[in-house]
């Protein structure tokens, strides 16, 4: 087993390389790290042809191991062989669920590490994002899967184009109620809030200071919500950060004895000691309208009273 040799507390890299962006004619790859796939994804590959791409399907994509594509060591091998396989230029995950914390150290990024290529993903797919970041302070890509490509907007489609085309990425949109105005730049990082915590302490774990934190999450109990966030803030990630962006929580529970606050309260209570801008209701996460992001991108955030622009300009690789 190939095992990382990363401090969790790492602030600063070797710049890494940067990785290029996508031209047609570029060869793609579909994988499955985490949960299997009920159905073929015959529309996401037609949308991928129409960009240009040629697609290239993992053994994972038809395998089947319980709720998994596969037991842990044919996914590290799917995913292993297109990192090492320099003809494919980006690698996106078929969908999430569960499963990549499974195996993901087993998969040896050296060659990454030298040749990186962009990852493309969300969900169970923050671990990869985390890990990059963590290990190699590479840039990846939070943004729709194949399993969504049939319910997703537009909007989002034509901003994940944008990313892997290194077009430029802006946000404008209405401030909501409980947004905390400012103006910051910083990387940004984050993701699934739930693999967040579940990485925290880990190799896979990222320095959150001066950075702009996006969080978003699917499902979960409002205690639980408010219990993650306590989490990160007794272990000091919130107190430092340049930012905060909150995207789509959605399908939120509650219990027969309601919790009382509201996901924006819940959070807002937790740094409401801070000074960084906050905003709500951001167009990424678990949703139809799911835009990309670019992980390990400087960012600027501006929030104003009734706007909020997000500013994600693309390197000049």
């Amino acid at each position: 087993m190939h095992k990382p040799s990363v401090n969790p507390e790492i602030s600063a890299f070797p710049k890494p390389s940067p990785i290029p962006y996508l031209k047609k004619g570029d060869k793609i790859a579909i994988t499955c790290p985490a949960k299997k796939l009920p159905q073929p994804m015959n529309d996401a590959i037609a949308l991928l042809q129409s960009w240009g791409l040629e697609v290239v399907l993992g053994d994972t994509v038809t395998a089947s191991y319980h709720q998994f594509a596969g037991d842990d060591n044919l996914r590290a091998r799917d995913l292993q062989r297109f990192i090492d396989d320099d003809s494919i230029k980006a690698i996106i995950a078929a969908r999430g669920g569960y499963g990549v914390i499974r195996m993901i150290d087993q998969v040896d990024f050296s060659h990454f590490e030298q040749n990186p290529k962009w990852i493309v993903g969300f969900s169970d797919i923050t671990i990869l994002h985390t890990h990059l970041f963590a290990n190699y302070g590479a840039q990846s890509i939070h943004g729709q899967m194949p399993i969504n490509i049939p319910d997703a907007s537009a909007r989002s489609l034509a901003t994940l184009k944008k990313a892997l085309f290194g077009e430029e990425l802006s946000y404008e949109f209405k401030s909501h109620t409980l947004n905390r105005s400012g103006e910051s730049s910083g990387i940004l990082v984050g993701g699934n809030l739930s693999l967040l915590v579940a990485v925290s302490g880990s190799v896979s774990d990222i320095d959150y200071t001066g950075k702009i934190l996006f969080i978003e999450d699917v499902g979960e109990y409002l205690y639980a919500i408010d219990r993650m966030l306590y989490n990160l803030k007794r272990a000091g990630k919130l107190a430092n950060l340049a930012g905060l962006i909150v995207g789509g929580f959605s399908e939120v529970k509650d219990n027969d004895i309601p919790f009382g606050q509201t996901v924006p309260e819940i959070i807002m209570d937790k740094v409401k000691e801070y000074d960084y801008p906050v905003c709500f209701d951001f167009p990424a996460g678990h949703i139809p309208d799911n835009c990309s992001l670019i992980f390990g991108r400087e960012t600027k955030l501006t929030v104003h009273d009734h706007q909020v622009v997000a500013n994600f300009n693309p390197d000049k690789n």
